[in-house]
């Protein structure tokens, strides 16, 4: 799945990032919240907007997929993204969830949306099913063909199931080719459940690293570019795609700052680097809106899958896996 990289090398940026102060920035999504440290404090959560949060991704890698050595594969996961795009657009209002439960959870430092705390309502196989039906007039391989019709053919129970063990991180290895659509679907659902809560009612996690919203990873984190006070770090949850502040040059995985370096491969545009810290052997991407305003956190981080494969051999773990590439 991985385009080979050749001679292409890692190249260290610097090590141990200078702390720089956090601030908001308004990017291609719905903000909402309070600043809550003053006039120049940065927004602590940003929640999606369904409207258009899977089209921003699927230009973003229309975009990125010409002259792109993987450009077939970034095509069809922008066919992904604009089935879920689709399906998203075309549900109902989303009921939101009790003030009094969200209260509950935020007393209780949990994120309302945690699979351990909240049951998943089984609407998200209508989601399915759209997103499914989204491919049924395209060109797909045979195996990729072969998978979505065996997925219709699940009963409620089964793709139940597949979505918990999708949730819990136990899927079977003859898994992986179902969990892509479960994975996009149960994104959909999540989503929209983040859209209907109020940031102001929200709090941070005492485990930064993790999503205030579903208590899910982050796929990717953005430095910003603009807005009241540029330079803030932004992590994007990998389900409910909600974002959420993060001080810069602390490893989100163990709060270590004194051996994190960041990484890029030689002779790119540096939009995306790795942040690699030898304290726990981990790294996370960051995607850099400087050199780029139209950078997207979930497709920059399909499109540069050759820095992960370098950064891994180079000894580090990626954070946590994006849950689109299973596969890999």
């Amino acid at each position: 799945m991985v385009a080979p990289v050749g001679s292409v090398r890692l190249i260290r940026t610097h090590t141990r990032a200078r702390a720089v102060r956090q601030g908001e920035v308004v990017p291609p999504r719905k903000w909402t919240g309070a600043a809550g440290g003053g006039v120049s404090a940065p927004l602590a959560i940003i929640l999606p907007d369904p409207a258009t949060r899977f089209a921003t991704t699927a230009r973003r890698l229309d975009s990125l997929a010409t002259g792109h050595p993987m450009q077939e594969w970034l095509r069809f996961m922008a066919q992904l993204a604009w089935a879920q795009h689709a399906a998203i657009t075309a549900l109902p209002p989303s009921a939101a969830l009790s003030p009094t439960w969200v209260e509950e959870s935020v007393m209780a430092r949990a994120a309302p949306l945690a699979t351990d705390r909240h049951a998943v309502d089984a609407a998200w196989q209508r989601d399915l099913m759209r997103i499914l039906q989204h491919f049924d007039a395209a060109t797909l391989p045979e195996e990729a063909r072969a998978v979505i019709a065996d997925l219709k053919r699940y009963d409620p129970a089964a793709l139940e199931a597949l979505a918990e063990a999708f949730l819990r991180g136990t899927l079977d290895a003859h898994q992986v080719g179902p969990a892509l659509y479960i994975a996009a679907a149960l994104q959909v659902h999540f989503t929209a459940m983040a859209a209907t809560l109020t940031a102001d009612a929200l709090r941070l996690l005492p485990r930064r690293g993790l999503c205030p919203c579903c208590g899910s990873t982050p796929v990717t984190g953005l430095v910003t570019a603009s807005g009241r006070t540029p330079g803030s770090r932004y992590l994007y949850c990998s389900l409910c795609s909600t974002a959420w502040n993060h001080v810069r040059a602390v490893c989100i995985t163990c709060g270590e700052s004194r051996t994190l370096s960041l990484k890029s491969i030689e002779g790119d545009n540096g939009v995306v680097h790795a942040e690699t810290c030898r304290g726990c052997d981990t790294y996370v991407k960051l995607l850099y809106e400087a050199k780029d305003t139209r950078v997207d956190p979930f497709a920059d981080d399909l499109a540069s899958l050759a820095l992960d494969v370098l950064v891994g051999e180079a000894g580090w773990s990626r954070h946590a896996p994006n849950p689109l590439l299973l596969m890999g």
